[in-house]
């Protein structure tokens, strides 16, 4: 019967793993668990491009020197006739042409076309009729340019994720099924809407790349493009087009579209079947599962997942077969994890609840334990048991342990101490005498050093008190309790953990009104350094509340609440007046300062708080133009056309609007151009390390650049150092907000700094 046992188990162990690995056969279920490991397949085989493949970037360097936007078909018109006489094989955008520009600009482009023999393929896709319709619509080049080019589909097919993993090899728009911009330049056919995996192991960095404008300018060599497939397309931050790919990262779709011309110049890569890793993974499963000891379990577990991934990779690699892993990855883990819990299990049945080292019971004797009545739970942490491990050997640290437990027995309800963590004994108070007169007897007890073969040993205590049912809350709250009472250098200190009035009282968001008419809400100011001034010349509002009893609760509890109950614009308009009042007072004493405050994406286009705030502005001696609105970038890209609309009501009654977090959504410099912007501010993420980081120092440069030249200011927010200031400073940033300059602070500590600051820049 006992050689029976194992047998049964490993059984158990591996019908349950496969079963659970058929589960992960599931796209729905397995597919998001696929799309995790993909970078990892990526990374471990790196290969570099074909360079039969060159693209043509519009780049930043490319936007400064034609300096318009949209830009004049002139230039694409100088660009293929460049590429053309310099050999190139074909000439392949990935720009839009579906609408007319000038008549001028049309015609010299259409004639370019036409000398170049057809080799030139323009872009055809379908787009969404309007928000709120589902009818698609085919956007094709205008018919001038059609009759002397070939059409090809620049379609992505983003994963459920967002993230842009395989292509199609083609696409139907207008009727007529039509080759994607990768199967057309690597020669290859299939069937409409047929997707293959990009294999993203090829390095994007060494597909060969020329500057649009140098293209234009003829700065380049013939023969670097002579006999290439060309593609052309944006690069450029500002201009969009990017998308998230696996192991790359965010990369403009130009480059997604040569990665996927390259993946088919190889070969076609094929689908394979799932369930071919699961067996192969349950074959593997039986050798882990007869190793019984600890380090065969580790050698054949490493082994197993080892050679499975050689095996899928030469899969990928070498015949060209790209199987999803999950499952069979699943399967093994599952079998590990089976094995794991099996010997866990039988080492437990040999373990009784004690403490090793000093046999005392251990947590997990005390969580056991059941109160049917609240009783006090005392956790005594001891201070200095590090210094006491270094002086005694084990043994006698266990016996200076045991003493101090013994003296502890003395105050417990039932005589039982419990060694629940390294440095924490716990045990329960007596319930027949006051807690404080129970923490002085325990107080006067501890005092005393213990004897530990002769030697005289002081034990440096701090005691934590909870009062509840639960066993194992007791003691986390107790245990918490000590570590504040240790930090506020007291003996002992009870805890106050109410953890379900406090969730009822944040999820009912009761308190904020009454905080409120309290003055419990405040406004801090973080100031805004003007870089050519080195005066503070605005400051941004936030909001902070100080609860009498639960103390400080931070923004990032309360704001998202308050906008999911409704009181966002109640909490809005109270920022709103205490900033005008207090606008009202540093502008009487010659303080000229323009305040941001943040307007909620819930509150944009409500006409109810957009009546509010005319009403507030018109009872308000502060004129409208030191306020400044900060809304988010996201925000304003959820409900376009009512975002501006709104945006411009605000501009119209003279408060400034500014875009926050910028650099972390979706907005295009075309959009920013149709926003009645007075300012940018930079998001801390691209700002922090732009001084050391090239990507962050090209981002925030062309930002600069580029709001200046549509008559923007620029804040950078995140500084933090004097470093990044320079950075800013050096590239004519307007304002600068962080740390290094500020912390957020109350009015009258701003006012003083702002004096300061006066002081210095005079």
């Amino acid at each position: 019967m006992m050689a029976r046992r194992p047998r049964r188990s490993s059984a158990i162990i591996l019908l349950v793993a496969a079963l659970c690995g058929s589960i992960l056969l599931v796209p729905a279920i397995g597919g998001p668990i696929d799309r995790i490991i993909d970078p990892v397949r990526f990374a471990v085989h790196h290969r570099s491009a074909s360079k039969t493949t060159v693209v043509v970037e519009m780049d930043a360097a490319s936007v400064a020197a034609i300096r318009s936007w949209p830009w004049p078909r002139r230039h694409y018109a100088q660009v293929i006739d460049a590429l053309h006489h310099a050999g190139a094989a074909t000439i392949v955008f990935d720009v839009d042409f579906s609408s007319r520009s000038t008549v001028v600009d049309d015609r010299l482009m259409a004639d370019a076309l036409a000398r170049a023999g057809g080799s030139v393929v323009l872009p055809t896709f379908a787009q969404r009729a309007g928000e709120n319709d589902g009818r698609s619509l085919d956007a094709l080049p205008i018919p001038e340019f059609r009759p002397n080019v070939t059409l090809a589909s620049v379609s992505m097919a983003p994963d459920v994720d967002g993230i842009v993993r395989s292509m199609p090899m083609a696409t139907i728009t207008a009727g007529v099924p039509r080759p994607t911009l990768s199967a057309y330049v690597a020669s290859r056919s299939g069937q409409a809407d047929q997707t293959f995996p990009i294999d993203l192991s090829i390095d994007p960095a060494t597909i060969p790349r020329l500057s649009f404008a140098s293209v234009m300018q003829g700065h380049f060599d013939p023969a670097a493009v002579r006999g290439k497939n060309i593609l052309i397309g944006t690069t450029a931050i500002e201009m969009g087009d990017r998308y998230a790919v696996p192991l790359w990262g965010v990369l403009p779709g130009v480059i997604i579209q040569a990665l996927a011309a390259e993946t088919l110049i190889v070969g076609v890569p094929q689908q394979g079947n799932a369930v071919i890793p699961l067996l192969a993974a349950l074959l593997l499963g039986v050798a882990i599962l007869w190793r019984r000891h600890t380090l065969g379990l580790i050698l054949s577990t490493t082994g197993a997942i080892v050679a499975f991934h050689v095996a899928v990779l030469a899969a990928q690699y070498a015949l060209w077969i790209d199987y999803p892993i999950a499952s069979g990855l699943g399967t093994i883990c599952l079998v590990v994890a089976g094995c794991v819990t099996r010997d866990i299990v039988r080492r437990f049945r040999m373990q009784s609840q004690t403490d090793e080292t000093t046999l005392l019971p251990n947590r997990s004797a005390f969580t056991r334990r059941s109160f049917a009545q609240p009783v006090d739970v005392a956790v005594v942490k001891i201070d200095n048991l590090d210094a006491i491990a270094a002086v005694l050997g084990p043994q006698e640290l266990a016996n200076a342990l045991i003493r101090t437990a013994e003296r502890l027995k003395l105050a417990s309800v039932d005589h039982q101490v419990y060694r629940v963590r390294g440095h924490h004994l716990a045990y329960v108070v007596a319930a027949d005498q006051q807690l404080d007169d129970a923490m002085a007897g325990l107080r006067a007890i501890l005092r005393q050093p213990v004897e530990v073969n002769g030697r005289r040993i002081d034990v440096l205590t701090s005691v934590g008190v909870a009062h509840g049912t639960d066993p194992a809350t007791l003691l986390t709250d107790a245990a918490l309790a000590a570590e504040q009472a240790q930090a506020a250098n007291t003996f002992w200190r009870q805890s106050v953990a109410n953890h379900g009035k406090l969730e009822r009282s944040l999820s009912l968001m009761s308190d904020l009104e009454d905080a409120m008419a309290a003055g419990h809400i405040e406004v801090f100011y973080q100031p805004k350094l003007s870089l050519s001034t080195n005066r503070v010349t605005s400051v941004e509002a936030l909001v902070r509340w100080r609860d009498p009893e639960r103390g400080f609760i931070g923004p990032d509890q309360f704001i998202p609440m308050a906008e999911q109950t409704g009181r966002i614009q109640a909490l809005t308009l109270h920022i709103l007046a205490i900033v005008l009042n207090d606008a009202s007072h540093w502008r009487s004493l010659g303080y000229p300062m323009t305040a941001g405050i943040n307007i909620s994406a819930t509150l944009l286009t409500s006409k109810a708080f957009n009546d509010e705030v005319e009403a507030l502005l018109a009872r308000s001696s502060v004129p409208a133009g030191d306020l400044i609105f900060e809304v988010t970038e996201s925000a304003a890209m959820d409900d376009q056309e009512a975002a501006i609309v709104a945006l411009r009501r605000y501009r119209d009654l003279g408060v400034a609007v500014s875009m926050d977090d910028y650099g972390t959504g979706q907005s295009t410099l075309s959009y920013i151009q149709l926003l009645p912007l007075s300012e940018l501010k930079i998001d801390r993420s691209f700002v922090q390390f732009a001084h050391q980081n090239a990507s962050d120092a090209i981002l925030v440069q062309s930002t600069i650049d580029l709001a200046h030249r549509l008559g923007i200011k620029v804040v950078a927010e995140g500084i933090e150092d004097e470093a990044c200031l320079e950075f800013l400073r050096a590239n004519h940033c307007d304002l600068a907000q962080g740390y290094h300059i500020s912390r957020p602070v109350p009015v009258a500590d701003l006012l003083r700094f702002v004096g300061d600051v006066r002081g210095m820049a005079a």
